[in-house]
């Protein structure tokens, strides 16, 4: 099955705020439904694209009673992995009412202040934390934490580090975002 959305887990991930994608690296992940991908060990990857030739596991017919996406799911709640799993029960209520179009759009929303964060305001270890920010903050609200740190005298890269940073972690606390990876319990 040829993918028309490579960027979107079958399991509702969105693979633009992952890590591994904004690698400049030969080792770059272009999507978990990109070519180089489709030999991965996903179960979920491997059932509703290669068996269903479903893009995503909540179009299939079996997806209420299926008990790997359910467990899937119900991980999702305490843990994560290289990636935040934080906003995963979000996004399939996102991608089952409005469909993967919309659903595809806001991620590119999300992606386009993640990747001003990661050029201007990445110190060389901030990738990560940039990402589950992007992932569980709404757009507007990092569209807005990432103007107030435009707006900044002129600093190095690492004070823009520490101050995005600052202005993230603060506003966290202020929403009660969880801005690091949840080791799986």
């Amino acid at each position: 099955m040829k993918s028309s959305y490579i960027e979107v887990g079958a399991c509702g991930l969105s693979c633009r705020l992952c890590p591994a994608h904004h690698r400049e690296t030969v080792s770059k992940c272009e999507g978990c439904k990109s070519p180089g991908r489709m030999g991965a060990a996903c179960s979920l990857l491997n059932c509703a694209v290669k068996k269903h030739q479903l893009e995503f596991c909540g179009f299939c017919p079996e997806s209420q009673s299926c008990s790997k996406w359910g467990k899937h799911r119900e991980a999702s709640k305490t843990g994560d992995s290289f990636v935040s799993y934080q906003a995963l029960e979000s996004n399939i209520s996102i991608i089952q009412a409005e469909g993967l179009d919309e659903f595809e759009n806001q991620q590119k929303k999300r992606e386009r202040i993640l990747e001003a964060a990661l050029h201007e305001f990445n110190d060389g270890r901030s990738k990560s934390f940039y990402c589950v920010a992007a992932t569980v903050f709404k757009p507007e609200e990092l569209e807005t934490i990432l103007l107030q740190a435009k707006a900044a005298p002129r600093l190095d890269v690492k004070q823009k580090a520490a101050l995005m940073h600052s202005l993230l972690n603060e506003a966290a606390a202020k929403n009660g975002y969880l801005l690091k990876l949840r080791k799986p319990q």
